[in-house]
């Protein structure tokens, strides 16, 4: 057999498998779902103990209203023993930077489970197929902000506005990707800070980094609105 049969060959299989397994019946939505909030409050919980390194491209309007970039930064991020973080520039535009100070920040990451269980709260989910995503079986899910939730935090506030897909890893019962669209305004500090049109979307990449522990590795976050009431905001 030639060597590009066997490619062939190897392609019909995998793809004779891919079917099989979106085929097969879908799991139990309540057992299903249980699991996957499980290890997402494991997550939650040990994700503020990990250093990572966090690469940021900023984009703004200058008074001209023409859209320029603030350039692309590399920052190490390290958790300290209070709680907080310590930053330090590590690139700036692809360059090193040598001898950076080390900054002491409080850590913006919301807290563990009670941050997840309202933002959970307030958005309802439906199983609605299985996909081959990465080569692997997923199951796709459905969600949008719930009628009449009243969620505590700003992060469940947020989620509320929105609907989208949810891919969840079957075998591993971890979220693996998210892509999200606002249904409405967002608006932050009543509106007078800054406001997002509907229309803004968020996309977010999860992945195994550490034996069966899965964590973000890309969030991405894009929309137009209004900051201080009059300027022209772009946020990508």
């Amino acid at each position: 057999m030639t060597r590009a049969a066997a490619v062939a060959v190897a392609t019909l299989v995998f793809e004779a498998l891919a079917r099989a397994q979106t085929a097969a019946p879908l799991p139990d939505p309540q057992s299903f779902f249980a699991a996957v909030r499980q290890h997402l409050a494991h997550a939650q919980d040990v994700q503020n103990h990990y250093a990572y390194k966090e690469r940021r491209t900023d984009l703004n309007l200058n008074p001209f209203g023409r859209l320029g970039t603030g350039g692309t930064r590399v920052v190490e991020v390290t958790p300290r023993a209070d709680g907080a973080v310590n930053r330090q520039l590590l690139e700036r535009d692809g360059q090193p930077v040598a001898n950076s100070p080390v900054v002491r920040r409080e850590n913006r990451m919301p807290a563990g489970r009670p941050m997840l269980e309202d933002v959970l709260s307030a958005v309802d989910v439906a199983i609605d197929r299985r996909e081959i995503l990465n080569g692997r079986p997923a199951i796709v899910v459905r969600f949008h902000g719930k009628q009449g939730a009243r969620p505590r935090t700003r992060e469940g506030r947020i989620a509320r506005e929105f609907s989208g897909l949810v891919w969840i890893d079957e075998e591993a019962q971890e979220v693996a990707r998210v892509e999200a669209t606002a249904a409405d305004d967002i608006s932050f500090g009543y509106g007078m800070l800054a406001k997002l049109n509907d229309g803004s979307t968020v996309m977010v990449q999860r992945e195994p980094i550490d034996r069966d522990l899965w964590l973000p590795t890309s969030v991405r976050f894009t929309g137009e609105g209004r900051a201080l009431l009059f300027r022209k905001l772009i946020i990508n």
